[in-house]
């Protein structure tokens, strides 16, 4: 079963600041020396299941990026494709590079570089069962539902799970939903909320990590360094 790997990498990280390598992009920000987005790729290089991994780049970044992964001489394929203005868009532009000999993708944000391989191969397992399937963790915090700084309701933390990433799908499900959403003007927050509005199938969850964090602003990089840490002593203990 073929199975590829999105990651989309186009974004501009507004939210990230400059830090010393010199770049606002959180993607290309570096940790122990090299760009996250390297860090996520080699996890995936790792997995079994996965057949090739394709990155979604803004056109100036394609040409550089391209170096770096040469420089790790994968041991499958990784594909640069040019991203959009926005996540959806690149991601769509991604799948429309697949073959149809891809039976699922996995889209996961270049971001997430603690994701494990072991927690890969169960998603990507759970989707091949259903259809479709996302990594999920269930909030520790009280979570609140609120209307203009005032709260209306507390929610269930039963019902309720915190998105992750990867999520994966059936090659066609997933154009179909990328479709509708560009047929109707919709813009999700994940590819699962694609997916949901066509009610074909059930996105079922599988149980995810509080290591598998979204590097999103300049505090997160400190955790990132001690999980680094840990990963690179538990490999040579």
């Amino acid at each position: 079963m073929n199975v590829s790997v999105i990651l989309p990498a186009a974004g501009l990280g507004t939210r990230m600041g400059r830090e010393k390598s010199g770049t606002s992009r959180k993607q290309f920000m570096l940790l122990e020396g090299a760009p996250i987005l390297i860090h996520t790729i080699r996890k995936f290089l790792r997995c079994p299941s996965v057949t090739e991994i394709v990155v979604a780049l803004r056109a100036e970044d394609i040409d550089w990026a391209r170096g770096l992964i040469h420089h790790e001489h994968p041991s499958k394929p990784v594909r640069v494709v040019e991203g959009g203005d926005t996540r959806q868009q690149s991601v769509e532009n991604a799948l429309a590079t697949l073959t149809s000999d891809v039976a699922l993708v996995a889209v996961h944000d270049a971001v997430r570089p603690f994701i494990d391989s072991e927690l890969v191969e169960k998603v990507i397992a759970e989707a091949g069962k259903t259809g479709a399937a996302i990594v999920g963790i269930v909030p520790v915090d009280t979570i609140k539902q609120v209307h203009k700084n005032k709260i209306r309701a507390t929610l269930s933390r039963e019902h309720l799970v915190m998105a992750q990433t990867p999520q994966v799908f059936q090659l066609e499900l997933l154009k179909r939903a990328f479709a509708a959403a560009r047929k109707d003007g919709f813009t999700g927050t994940d590819e699962s909320s694609l997916v949901e509005r066509l009610e074909e199938i059930e996105v079922h969850v599988v149980q995810g990590s509080d290591r598998n964090i979204k590097i999103t602003k300049p505090t997160d990089m400190e955790l990132a360094r001690l999980f680094l840490s840990e990963e690179v002593a538990g490999q040579t203990a």
